[in-house]
């Protein structure tokens, strides 16, 4: 409440003197600049690193807590058998069950990657029934075996329509034929559960999948990569867990069983702590930010001092000449954040197509303009407290003195 209630007076003092807080960034014009132009670089990269860690960290905000995963134990990457599936249906409690596996793929070429998952077209879209996807769509995917249902960004990425004939190419298997390509047709689109939401998956047929490998398949003849599990009530994930994970028990291929968040989260995290590394760096850089910007605060009220004592002199109060000070500070943090947050949103919309293969969604959300205003604020605030206190000590007589 104290900080709310700084903010409040010194805003108020802001806008009631801008002329003067105005008239004083204009003394030293080129120092104003490269002290706008610190905290803009701060905030711009504050907005860019935001904006990366929401595009990694989408897949953990929409995971469904009515859904487990059931990867290997030792590690997602490695396959499951097929054989598992009737066994994890029969644990009570479960609801549906299917299977993903990673498949890869590219289109033409190998810069035009495409995320392959084939799985069971009768019942992944059960499990996951918060995809939007039309039923015509659903059933003329399931009665082509070669069939492939894209994300809508692949639609509009490539152009593609239903109908259309894809020669998707795989560097990781090759067909009974010895080919690297696997001709799929289009036969539908499907939109993400909520805005935001990377759609760039291509689904394809299992089924088509594992009678086209060839001898060589890398192990994966007869595996899948992982199981979904859609469950009656999430109260009952661990219970269930801990039987799925009891029937594979001293079995070459043990399972280890979670909610579908704690696999979104561990996938993240195998490109490191996008989110300590944020922290690292925005720190780091806020920090640097903070000691010029109360560095520059210093230096003005140095310079100023007899200006203040006649301010003192002419009847402002001891409180009105604090808030002049920190509304100055503040000043230059909000102008120089809300430029900088303005130039990340334009770097976002443009870096968005550019890692649309890598990144799902780039986007700069309301959390991230609430953080925004709340360090400019805070570090206005904090870079304007010492030079404010001090213009509030300072005696009339001092400062004339120094006239």
């Amino acid at each position: 409440m104290l900080v709310l209630a700084s903010c409040f007076a010194a805003y108020r003092t802001m806008f009631k003197f801008l002329p003067l807080l105005w008239a004083s960034l204009r003394r030293h014009r080129l120092r104003t600049v490269f002290t706008l132009g610190s905290v803009m670089i701060a905030f711009l990269l504050f907005g860019v690193l935001s904006a990366l860690k929401n595009g990694f960290s989408m897949g953990v905000d929409v995971a469904g807590a009515d859904r487990l995963m059931i990867t290997h134990k030792a590690s997602f990457t490695f396959p499951l058998p097929y054989s598992y599936w009737a066994r994890i249906r029969s644990v009570p409690g479960v609801r549906e069950t299917t299977h993903a596996t990673w498949f890869g793929g590219y289109f033409q070429e190998e810069a035009n990657f495409v995320q392959t998952f084939p799985v069971d077209a009768g019942t992944y879209f059960n499990v996951y029934a918060d995809y939007v996807v039309a039923k015509a769509d659903i059933e003329r995917w399931q009665a082509d075996r070669s069939g492939a249902l894209i994300g809508r960004a692949y639609a509009e990425r490539f152009g593609w329509n239903v109908g259309d004939r894809i020669p998707l190419r795989s560097n990781i298997f090759r067909r009974s034929n010895g080919s690297d390509t696997w001709e799929l047709t289009v036969a539908g689109i499907w939109d993400a559960p909520k805005a935001g939401v990377d759609t760039q998956i291509l689904f394809m047929h299992y089924d088509y999948f594992e009678e086209s490998l060839g001898a060589d398949a890398n192990g994966m003849k007869g595996f899948v990569g992982w199981y979904v599990i859609k469950i009656d009530s999430p109260d009952a994930s661990q219970r269930i867990s801990a039987e799925v994970d009891a029937l594979f028990a001293n079995s070459p291929a043990e399972t280890k069983t979670a909610t579908e968040k704690a696999f979104a989260q561990a996938f993240v995290g195998q490109m490191g702590n996008i989110g300590a590394i944020i922290v690292s760096v925005a720190s780091a850089v806020f920090f640097t930010m903070l000691l010029v910007t109360a560095n520059t605060m210093a230096q003005s009220v140095r310079e100023r001092t007899a200006e203040l004592g006649v301010l003192k002199t002419l009847g402002f109060r001891d409180s009105a000449v604090l808030w002049l000070v920190l509304g100055e500070a503040l000043l230059v943090t909000v102008i120089g954040g809300v430029l900088g947050l303005a130039l990340a949103a334009l770097l976002v919309q443009s870096l968005r197509a550019m890692l649309a293969q890598y990144v799902g969604s780039l986007f700069i959300g309301a959390t991230t303009i609430g953080i925004g205003v709340a360090l400019m604020l805070g570090l206005g605030l904090i870079s304007g407290a010492l030079p404010a206190v001090q213009a509030l000590k300072l005696k009339i007589v001092d400062a004339l003195r120094q006239e």
